[in-house]
């Protein structure tokens, strides 16, 4: 089995033999790894100024996959040793990247981080790639790759036997590294249709981490996830649901914003900024969703408490799995609660924090329904700041799929114009004793501003001391 990369001199990397750096693997030296089912050998067929090339060799002992197997296998056939894991990309192939370049996987460089960033100039062979040429074209054509996948046939001396399942795959495109291995590690299995290990929960995280900035607006996101979970319908619904929550379905990215992290990522970084600029002792995520924010929120120095609420049972279970409550040690279990609660009423237990967090959440809310929310949040609650994110409207233009109108969500019962959110927030304040400062978050457009709108409130009696 045989994965090559091939990095070419650009802008970008001016010296292609610095692809071993991104690696971690000295060009000059050919390296041996142990792995499920086998051995990987990673050396550079090609190192020069102008363009670089590393091979991962897969050799795979059928004989060790199936020893120290338990239960029924293929009962007597001799398909669990005859067959074509050896020589096709599979998800052994995948399974050994994840060993071999996880650095690489991870974007981590220590010697070169500059590099880490840039998009480089790729080539990636593929000699046996199971699927058929039309599926890989759906998997990675609207990635960006360009892609040629030539049928291997049966047998040439034989044309009446056709074609085979596999073919000899090319892919050419300007990606980082990370991104490049990340598409593979994700869709090779995906292609090969099964995975050779049990799959388990682990897999959910493995999947949305892996597809981070595009799985989530991939047209064939559904049959990515399904057949990348084995078809378990659990773990497909939790991949659903998180790529959801990531707005990454239903918020596409605009063309100015190709080359910006993705607008959640941005969302999140603005909200931890104005926390430690605030430094409260105490958060409240009103609304967490399954858990996205909460972990920064953990990771922000001088936060001792943070609590996230919302009306989802599951969504809480989910954010549970995703913080590993289960291994935190007590100190860090005492830091954080995840409670079961609505915005819509009094809860005694949210009284007293520094902060409060609605990040995308009032914009699920009834607009008859929001004013009893604003006076549970702002009258009852009452904490030292809000901070709260909601879509800008007028954006939503540059978005071709929302240009004709629509939201950016499924669930959203309105969004807001600049004006209007300025007047809702300025209304607020005013009513509530609260002072209010406005700002964008993500690429700004001259005529319609930045795709998500924030607003800091501070008690007033908090800003005058």
């Amino acid at each position: 089995m045989l994965l090559t990369i091939t990095a070419t001199r650009s802008d970008a990397l001016a010296d292609a033999s610095d692809l071993g750096y991104l690696l971690h693997k000295h060009p000059d030296r050919v390296q041996t790894f142990d792995v499920y089912g086998g051995t990987a050998t990673v050396l550079y067929p090609e190192v020069s100024p102008e363009r670089c090339t590393v091979a991962l060799v897969l050799e795979v002992d059928p004989i060790a996959l199936v020893r120290g197997r338990r239960g029924r296998t293929e009962g007597f056939s001799l398909a669990q040793y005859v067959n074509d894991r050896p020589y096709a990309a599979t998800s052994l192939l995948s399974v050994a990247m994840g060993k071999v370049f996880r650095s690489a996987l991870n974007g981590q460089c220590k010697p070169r981080p500059e590099l880490v960033g840039q998009p480089l100039d790729l080539r990636i062979e593929v000699p046996t790639m199971p699927g058929g040429a039309d599926l890989v074209t759906r998997m990675f054509g609207p990635l960006g790759w360009d892609v040629v996948a030539e049928p291997i046939v049966l047998d040439p001396a034989i044309p009446a036997w056709g074609e085979s399942d596999f073919c000899a795959v090319t892919l050419t495109g300007s990606f980082t590294l990370s991104e490049a291995l990340n598409h593979l590690y994700v869709l090779v299995p995906v292609l090969d249709g099964g995975k050779h290990y049990w799959v388990s929960s682990d897999e959910v995280d493995k999947l949305v981490r892996a597809g981070t900035g595009w799985l989530a607006t991939h047209p064939e996101r559904e049959l990515i996830s399904r057949r990348y979970l084995a078809r378990q319908r659990d773990m497909v619904d939790e991949v659903r649901e998180r790529l959801d929550e990531l707005d990454g379905s239903t918020e596409p990215t605009a063309p100015e914003e190709a080359v910006e992290p993705p607008l959640v990522r941005l969302r999140h970084d603005a909200v931890v900024e104005q926390v430690e600029q605030l430094r409260p002792g105490s958060v409240l995520d009103l609304g967490c969703g399954q858990g996205a924010l909460l972990r920064r929120l953990l990771e922000t120095q001088g936060v001792e408490r943070v609590v996230g609420t919302e009306v989802s049972a599951s969504s809480l279970d989910v954010a549970s799995k995703r913080l590993h409550v289960d291994r935190m040690t007590e100190r860090q279990a005492d830091r954080l609660d995840l409670w079961l609660s609505s915005l819509q009423y009094q809860d005694p237990r949210l009284l007293g924090f520094d902060l409060a967090v609605l990040m995308e959440v009032v914009e699920h809310v009834d607009e008859d329904r929001l004013p009893a929310v604003v006076a549970n949040v702002f009258g009852f609650m009452r904490p030292g700041s809000v901070v709260v994110t909601t879509p800008n409207t007028e954006y939503n233009a540059l978005y071709p799929a929302l240009a004709a109108g629509g939201f950016r969500h499924v669930d959203h019962r309105f969004e807001w114009t600049r004006s209007e959110f300025a007047a809702w927030s300025d209304g607020v304040a005013a009513r509530y004793g609260y002072t209010v400062e406005r700002a964008g978050i993500g690429a700004e457009d001259p005529e319609r501003g930045t795709p998500t709108q924030l607003a800091v409130f501070r008690r007033a009696e908090e800003v005058a001391a």
